[in-house]
This record gives C-alpha cells, sequence and structure tokens, in this order.
C-alpha cells in the first residue's frame, strides 16, 4: 500500500496512508491507519557514521586477519556480493514454475558439474544447507545403502581428532560412533583400524588433511581396509581447502564428500552462517540422493522427483541457492588453475606462521603441515595462564584469534588457518604479536589475564554468555 508524504500543522514531516475515500484492495478500514505516523529524518553522514561505527566495534574479515582454523573465515572477493544480489536471483521463488527459472536451475547445475569434477565423484547434491548437514546427509545414504542390501551394520568409525559434527551425524543417521584412535604421529592408526572394522561396522568418517593439519599418507590403505570389509568411507570437505586441484576425494577411495561452500568457496562464514554443504557420491550411492536432482535433458534444466529409493528431503526447497551464486561467481573467476593456486598458498602460508611460532609455542606434531596448523599454549601454565589469556590479548592487537582448545587431543591447542588470500606483511604482524604476548605472558601475566582492554566489551563469562544470553542494547 502507497504511503502519502505530507507535512502536518506543527510543521514535522510525517507519512499517512490514503484517505478512507481512496479506493485500496489491501486492507479493511479496521485495519488501516487513521493518523499520521511520524517517522525518523536522518541525514545521510548520520545513518553512515552509525553503520561504519558498528562495524569498527565488530571483528571481520574485511577489518583485519581472521585464522580462525577449521572455521575459515576466508576472504570473499565483492563480485560475490554483486551477482549474489542480481534481481533474477533474489527475486525468484522456489514454487515458481520452472519455465521461468532456467537461469537460476543452469547455475545450480552447473556448479554440481564444477564439484564433482573437483573431487572426480558421480553425482551430487546440492540442498545440504551446512556442513554438519552435509554429514547427515551422506551417513544417511550409507543407511539407506546397507538396508537396501539388508545389512544389518551398526558402527561408523570416527577418528579421535574429528570433528564434534561427525559423531552426532553418526548418531542422528541411525549408526553408533565407535572411536579410532589416533598414533603418535597424529594420524589414523591403520593398526587399530583394520582390528575394528569388522562386518558390524558400517564404514568410516574421515577428515583429511585431519584438525591437526596432517594428510593421512595412507590414505588408500584406509580407504582399502574399509573397502575390503564391504564399508563405505566418507570425506569430511571440511578442510578441503588444502587439497584444491591437488588431489581429488575419488582418487582416494573416497566413496562420499561434503563440500563446505561458505568456507572453501569464500560466502563469509561467521555467527552461524549462511551456509552451504553439497554432497558427492559415487555410482552405487545414486539411487539414494535427496529429492529432487537436478537435471539437465539437453534443452531444459529440472528436477527430477523420481528416485524410489531416496532418502527424501533434507532441506525445504533445493538449498541455500544465493551461497551457491557466490561458490559459482568464485568458481568461474578462479578456474581450474586458479583452485590448486589457493591451495598452495593456503598450505605455504599456514607452514610460514607455524615455522615461524614453534620456536616460541609447542608444536606437538612436527610434520609440516597442510592448509592448518596446530600449536600449544601448555607453557603458559608456569605464569598461571592459559591459551584462552592468549586468544583475549590478541584483540588487544587488532586481530582475531585462532580456534582454541580444538583439537582435543591436544592440550591448551591454537589452531591456526591463515587462508589462501593474507599477504606476507599481515602473517608477519600475526606473528610477531604472538612473540609479543608471550613475552608479556612472562613479565606481565595480569596484562594477559585481563585482556582484552582496548574492545567495546571487555571480557565474558562464555559460559554464561551461552546460557543466559542477552543480546539487547544496554540503554
Amino acid at each position: 500500500m502507497e504511503l502519502i508524504f505530507e507535512q502536518t500543522k506543527d510543521g514535522r514531516r510525517g507519512y499517512s496512508l490514503p484517505s478512507p475515500d481512496v479506493p485500496s484492495h489491501e486492507l479493511t478500514a479496521a485495519f488501516r491507519r487513521q493518523t499520521t505516523t511520524h517517522l525518523p529524518e536522518v541525514s545521510e553522514p548520520q545513518i553512515i557514521r552509525h553503520f561504519v561505527n558498528l562495524s569498527v566495534m565488530n571483528h571481520h574479515v574485511d577489518k583485519n586477519f581472521y585464522p580462525l582454523g577449521s572455521c575459515t573465515m576466508k576472504y570473499n572477493p565483492k563480485i560475490n556480493e554483486e551477482t549474489a544480489r542480481l534481481h533474477g536471483y533474489t527475486r525468484i521463488h522456489p514454487l515458481q514454475p520452472q519455465s521461468t527459472t532456467q537461469g537460476a536451475l543452469a547455475l545450480m547445475y552447473g556448479l554440481g558439474e564444477y564439484l564433482k569434477a573437483i573431487v572426480n565423484l558421480d553425482g551430487i547434491t546440492l540442498q545440504p544447507a551446512a556442513g554438519a548437514q552435509g554429514e547427515f546427509t551422506a551417513i544417511s545414504m550409507f543407511k539407506a545403502y546397507f538396508n537396501k542390501k539388508k545389512e544389518a551394520r551398526k558402527y561408523i568409525l570416527v577418528p579421535d581428532s574429528a570433528h564434534g559434527t561427525n559423531p552426532a551425524s553418526v548418531n542422528f543417521s541411525g549408526f553408533q560412533p565407535l572411536t579410532l584412535p589416533s598414533s603418535d604421529n597424529g594420524l589414523v592408526d591403520v593398526e587399530k583400524l583394520i582390528a575394528l572394522m569388522t562386518p558390524e561396522v558400517a564404514g568410516l568418517m574421515l577428515t583429511n588433511p585431519n584438525t591437526l593439519g596432517l594428510f593421512e599418507r595412507n590414505v588408500k590403505k584406509i580407504t582399502g581396509t574399509v573397502h575390503d570389509k564391504g564399508g563405505l568411507v566418507y570425506l569430511d570437505g571440511a578442510n578441503l581447502n588444502a587439497l584444491l586441484g591437488i588431489t581429488r576425494a575419488g582418487d582416494m577411495g573416497f566413496d562420499a564428500v561434503h563440500f563446505n561452500l561458505h568456507k572453501t568457496f569464500s560466502t563469509p562464514h561467521g555467527g552461524g552462517g549462511p551456509g552451504s554443504g553439497p554432497v558427492a557420491v559415487i555410482n552405487d550411492l545414486l539411487p539414494f540422493l535427496p529429492v529432487p536432482t537436478i537435471v539437465y535433458d539437453g534443452k531444459r534444466y529440472g528436477f527430477d522427483f523420481d528416485v524410489p529409493d531416496s532418502i527424501g528431503k533434507v532441506q525445504t526447497f533445493y538449498g541455500n541457492f544465493l551461497v551457491m551464486v557466490r561458490a559459482y561467481t568464485y568458481l568461474r573467476l578462479v578456474g581450474a588453475a586458479g583452485l590448486r593456486n589457493i591451495s598452495k598458498s593456503a598450505i605455504l602460508n599456514a607452514n610460514y606462521v607455524i615455522q615461524s611460532l614453534k620456536d616460541d609455542y609447542l608444536l606437538p606434531y612436527t610434520d609440516y603441515c597442510m592448509h592448518e596448523g596446530v600449536l600449544s599454549g601448555r607453557q603458559l601454565k608456569e605464569s598461571g595462564l592459559r591459551t584462552l589469556d592468549v586468544a583475549k590479548r590478541l584483540l588487544d592487537y587488532g586481530l582475531h584469534a585462532p580456534t582454541i582448545y580444538f583439537p582435543l587431543i591436544v592440550s591448551e591447542a591454537l589452531m591456526i588457518e591463515p587462508t589462501d588470500s593474507e599477504s606476507k606483511e599481515t602473517l608477519d604482524e600475526f606473528v610477531n604479536a604472538m612473540k609479543k604476548i608471550l613475552e608479556e605472558a612472562k613479565e606481565q601475566p595480569d596484562l594477559l589475564r585481563n585482556a582484552p582492554h582496548n574492545t567495546p566489551v571487555r571480557r565474558l563469562d562464555e559460559v554464561k554468555a551461552i546460557k543466559q544470553l542477552n543480546i539487547k542494547w544496554k540503554t
């Protein structure tokens, strides 16, 4: 309904609805405003300053370094945002006739083809709206596969270094998680795998590189061991940033893999979203893909709901479409050669940081890492400090903290993922800050213990903040 601008008797500006004698089919008189509503008038400089100041109070990847391992805050080219705002993409509805959404369907189909090629697998679903939902989707397909074969397998092996969502996905899919220990070098203990891989085990969820940032050198032996017992192997694709253009999941023997489009392919990811977790699979799992699948008959794109053994829908409609637009844009920009350079740069940056800090902080596993590395702040205990104190002090240097206390197999862990897009100057700034903080820990431990000192919000009680979330603006 159109608002009419008017000047009121007291000289104030306001907006009112059309007078009652103006025909209106949208609202009955009982629901129409009869008096003028006054809206605040704010100048352009005021509103710009308001949002800029809010932006400065927050930390984000456009402001400074964000080395958040395992939850990548990767630079997202601004062209991604431009394409995701195109009216042809933002003004469509999933219930429109397919004849009117051919452009969007073509993009989804093309993105699926790119993703399959990147991992060398045969089929894909774009439905899952997060990495964890991708895990759940893949393991649910494993369940359907074994049900179809009338094999009552009960367990899925999960390494002790896995992301916490892995055992949760196993449980939700109807299996039980069984812990697979790591060896002394931080990799899968192959002998333990052989012992655990009984006919009751349906398969293995493996993160490669693992959460320590280490590549499983015996990956072909691992996948072969599971396959020899009739099991399936799933690749947690959260760390795919290290593999692009270098090696492919299908070549390593994986039967399914999920992609984190919001991490690997550059959608901004913070505060829980947005996300997208497509799942690619081998031919044997195609009959169990969620419906609908996206198909192309040479002339038109469409949805295929005729998948009798499908696990059903896992997400409302067809997935988080605008994240797909960003990922498609990114892939078209960088191309196949660019993907390989991205991974090489991520690996180089991570090793530069870890090697620069290994004599200051502890390096529990000394192999060269892939896209991320894990240090330990155990020696801080000598000063009565914890890794958390380092993380809080980093905020005073204008840098975001890395992931801390994960993976769980490393005491006082600092998981650092620089990503491919950071310069050497930025990495040096981070390294120097970490070294300076260690000096402060020895000379002025209270400086760390009471940090941060320069942020809009001081140190919070993390447990209380989770249990008693208060997001009301202070008045």
